[in-house]
């Protein structure tokens, strides 16, 4: 789970690691009015959940804060890499002498926590990995290893520093390793760390990763508004709506909505979907043994996305048995109907009571079934999967 660069920036000063005197600006008039206040020219850095801003046009400077005020508007009014600009960290613009790197991150085939240190800052650091490895210097610990100053004091050497910045360098450096692991992140990075003509070291940047399986274990991050949401890009209004139902789900850019019976056969429909020439609208998992009430509200999320043409479901019954599957469905069209056309197919634990309780409901309420085709064992999946992709496409023309 990626932080803004503003939050990571909170979690670093907490550590006592120096940072720019930025403040978040969610509207031009703002921006305006806190580039008066730091009474300097800025720079003004559109907060996303995405890399590459700089390339992207996401990076301004101004002069004045008229300039900001114009640039800020601007920004706001651009998306980078599809997202739009809500927040702008306005920050004093730095006089640069020198720019490094700093990061710790996972090695995940090795089990390592790995801290990097380059001479260079403010360059794609995998670049430099791969042009030219010897410029980066790594330590590699294990997980539960502590990290003892000395080590500090190596990778300030490394960056160059010298006499009374070898203690500040390291300092930061041992500062940057108690947060990864304060925090249970996956990656800390300062791109770049500065060192400006007056002598003083600046993190510049900050992104900050953090496992969202650890949240629980930091309520702290939820009273600074930190709380669960993609590595990139913001979470949309379905996906917000799932989470507070506790729903795993995940919007994407097709028009076929995936109503499966657990994360596994999910991603196989998903496969599925794509070599019949369909898109998927999103990834959702019913978790083991759902009760009827979340099925149904697995099909809410499905039948009122606007994006969403046919809906694919398939229940293979183990844990979570067909008949319930059935039930949860029957609820929802009993009490929110369907406005899509759905194709279901049921096997495993129960199917077979699975579809006698479709027969009985449709018996009793044939209305309400009208858009619907349902299938049991006798059906391969790949034929659902194939109609599936079919009436989206009958319902685009």
């Amino acid at each position: 789970m990626r932080l803004y660069e503003y939050e990571a920036k909170k979690l670093f000063s907490q550590l006592k690691i120096p940072i720019t005197s930025g403040e978040v600006a969610e509207s031009k008039e703002q921006a305006k009015a806190f580039a008066e206040k730091l009474g300097k020219p800025v720079v003004l850095k559109a907060q996303i959940l995405s890399g590459g801003r700089g390339k992207s046009g996401g990076v301004k400077f101004a002069q004045s804060p008229q300039d900001a005020e114009k640039k800020a508007d601007e920004l706001f009014s651009s998306k980078i890499k599809g997202f739009p600009i809500q927040k702008i960290l306005v920050d004093e613009k730095l006089d640069i002498d020198k720019e490094f790197y700093l990061g710790i991150t996972l090695d995940r085939v090795n089990y390592k926590i790995v801290i990097l240190a380059c001479p260079e800052g403010g360059v794609e650091i995998e670049e430099i990995a791969r042009r030219e490895p010897e410029k980066i210097k790594k330590i590699s610990l294990d997980v539960d290893q502590k990290f003892f100053p000395f080590w500090g004091m190596s990778l300030a050497q490394w960056l160059g520093a010298k006499g009374e910045n070898l203690k500040i360098v390291s300092n930061i450096v041992v500062s940057l390793f108690n947060l990864f692991k304060k925090y249970d992140a996956k990656l800390v990075e300062i791109n770049p760390l500065i060192l400006t003509k007056a002598g003083k070291y600046v993190a510049a940047d900050a992104r900050m990763s953090i496992d969202d399986d650890a949240l629980f274990r930091h309520p702290e991050l939820a009273e600074m508004g930190i709380e669960k949401r993609h590595e990139e890009g913001e979470m949309t209004e379905r996906e917000k709506l799932a989470r507070e139902w506790e729903i795993p789900y995940l919007d994407l850019d097709g028009d076929i909505g995936m109503f499966p019976g657990g994360a596994g056969f999910g991603i196989m429909g998903n496969d599925f979907i794509h070599y019949f020439g369909g898109k998927p609208a999103n990834f959702m998992d019913s978790g083991g043994g759902p009760t009827p009430e979340r099925l149904a509200r697995m099909l809410i999320l499905l039948d009122e996305n606007p994006k969403v043409k046919a809906i694919f479901g398939a229940r293979f019954g183990g844990i979570s048995r067909c008949d319930d599957f059935a039930k949860g469905v029957v609820m929802f069209l009993k009490e929110h109907g369907l406005s899509k056309p759905m194709v279901l197919r049921m096997t495993g634990n129960m199917w077979e009571e699975g579809v006698r309780i479709f027969q009985e409901a449709r018996k009793e309420h044939p209305e309400i079934f009208k858009n619907i085709e349902i299938h049991g064992i006798e059906t391969p999946i790949e034929e659902i999967a194939k109609r599936a992709v079919e009436l989206a496409l009958l319902a685009k023309s």
